[in-house]
């Protein structure tokens, strides 16, 4: 009976340990397109568009109700006491340092990186990856490195735009609902916000990005075959780079403050 539970328990932790190796090995790989010539310019400017400007709608909506529920539920929490001169500065603090990153980046894997990895997965069963290995082309410089790069330049202005939105309903909030002066609402705001606090903003939305673009492309990559096999992959990429992102927001926030 023992032995079989070690036996149990050192295959699943070979397993995990191999499918770790394997995530490392498909970055360490991708990584190594994306210093080699030649970039298909086409390819990102196309997943740029995707993951970019097809997610601003989505990311501006969830930036404003954001920025409002922070005014409206800072205030209240301020107001007893007496500190509501501080609603800009906590707004725009949490929004830059936390939120803005985070959810922009959930908000895109829900969206576009499940997208990629179903994409990606029905190549992998109608064998088009298989097919562009037979003609002796790297499936990786027209699948993960295009995805990669887009994520790395358009999670930070997305980010940004969320923040940027965010504040603004938060200020729809303060100022034309409750009363706030405006003055003192974007006053305080400038004398707390530093620019550490905007570059650890960008860092984290960056490397979100890569998260999201790595696990995305990993899943659809290895996907099984089959329609379940697809949707399996799916459903864990958006799983494992929602954890991820917010395991590895917690290591960044630890090391950057």
């Amino acid at each position: 009976m023992l032995v079989n539970v070690v036996r149990r328990f050192g295959a699943a932790a070979l397993f995990g340990i191999s499918r770790v190796g394997r995530m490392g090995t498909f970055l360490c790989q991708t990584l190594a397109c994306v210093a080699t010539p030649p970039l298909k310019g086409r390819h990102l400017v196309k997943q740029i568009h995707f993951i970019g400007w097809k997610s601003v709608f989505v990311v501006c909506l969830t930036g404003l109700f954001t920025g409002m529920v922070l005014a409206l539920q800072g205030y209240n929490a301020l107001k007893g006491f007496g500190s509501e001169a501080f609603l800009g500065p906590m707004v725009v603090l949490s929004l830059v340092r936390e939120l803005g990153p985070v959810l922009s980046a959930l908000m895109v894997t829900g969206r576009a990186g499940s997208a990629i990895t179903a994409h990606i997965g029905i190549m992998r069963i109608n064998e088009q990856i298989d097919a562009l290995e037979l003609l002796g082309l790297n499936p990786l410089r027209y699948l993960s490195v295009p995805n990669l790069l887009a994520a790395l330049i358009t999670l930070p202005l997305l980010g940004a735009i969320f923040n940027a939105i965010g504040v603004f309903g938060a200020y729809v909030v303060a100022v034309k609902l409750l009363g706030m002066a405006s003055g003192t609402f974007f006053g305080e705001m400038s004398d707390h916000l530093r620019m550490q606090d905007l570059w650890s903003g960008a860092i984290k939305s960056v490397s979100f990005g890569a998260i999201m673009a790595w696990v995305c492309c990993h899943k659809g990559y290895y996907s099984s075959h089959g329609a379940e096999g697809v949707s399996t992959a799916t459903t864990g990429a958006v799983v494992t780079a929602s954890v991820l992102i917010l395991v590895w927001d917690y290591l960044m926030t630890a090391v950057l403050f």
